[in-house]
């Protein structure tokens, strides 16, 4: 993963939210929140991005229940809390990888598709750890392998055509790129996660064109930089060659894709 990875700042959040959001993100943000149902207790969300799953939780949870939503990047942060008003949601910057409470504050962790953004992925799953209570959850999802991800891999695919001689990776990098189950399980338990669950989620995408997974994907994601890295005045030709191609495979109404998703709950 590049720094570049990591940056979700500008223009992006509102384009991930708007594109990106309730056509990849809410699926499994409702399957995520349906895993706590019945929690009680203090909730740190980390990663939380444009609040897909902290609105969710929000929904689906008990007022009481204090919710902590935490993301690296502030923008991110910043559009979540423009989405959502709600008294128990509490937002903070943080890096999931040192995060700014004591240990044994809450009673559970989510993560819903940051840990494949985590440099260090045990150093992040031991962080999780740190903070839980005793008897604590830590529940996350990663993406499985982009070939199991029907539409993002048309898009990485066609991408990469335009630029044949250099192409973008970061879609099969970093969003695809941490998918083996045998490595997640052997991350947790180097943590000192000592009881895993995983479960592989298969999911619908539906998207209203084709040009609103271009839209998200091409300028509402880090592909965003490796695109104008290469050449910045293509950007909106390399959206529509993207749009043209998912057309081509799922036609130029509303499309549907497949999805598949790794969810975890650890305890200690």
């Amino acid at each position: 993963m590049t720094e570049a990875d990591k940056a979700f700042a500008g223009s992006i959040p509102a384009l991930y939210d708007r594109y990106l959001g309730p056509f990849l993100f809410e699926p499994y943000a409702l399957d995520l929140a349906g895993r706590l149902a019945g929690f009680e207790g203090r909730l740190l969300e980390t990663a939380a991005g444009t609040g897909v799953l902290t609105r969710a939780l929000a929904h689906a949870l008990p007022p009481g229940v204090a919710i902590t939503a935490t993301d690296l990047n502030q923008p991110m942060l910043d559009h979540a809390a423009q989405r959502l008003d709600a008294p128990q949601v509490a937002w903070r910057q943080a890096d999931a990888l040192t995060l700014p409470f004591e240990s044994a504050s809450f009673d559970a962790v989510v993560c819903q598709f940051g840990a494949m953004f985590f440099p260090d992925k045990p150093a992040g799953f031991a962080e999780a750890r740190r903070v839980l209570r005793p008897g604590g959850r830590f529940l996350f999802s990663v993406w499985g392998r982009i070939e199991e991800n029907e539409i993002p891999a048309v898009v990485h695919a066609a991408v990469a055509a335009a630029f044949p001689r250099d192409p973008p990776s970061f879609l099969a990098r970093t969003p695809h790129g941490y998918n083996d189950r045998e490595r997640i399980d052997r991350d947790l338990r180097e943590a000192g996660f000592t009881h895993v669950e995983m479960e592989t989620v298969a999911l619908r995408s539906r998207a209203a064109s084709p040009t609103d997974p271009a839209m998200g994907f091409c300028k509402g994601t880090p592909l965003r930089h490796e695109i104008e890295a290469r050449d910045a005045t293509r950007l909106d030709e390399v959206t529509g060659l993207v749009a043209q191609t998912l057309a081509r495979r799922f036609g130029d109404g509303p499309i549907d894709g497949g999805i598949q998703a790794h969810v975890i709950v650890a305890t200690t």
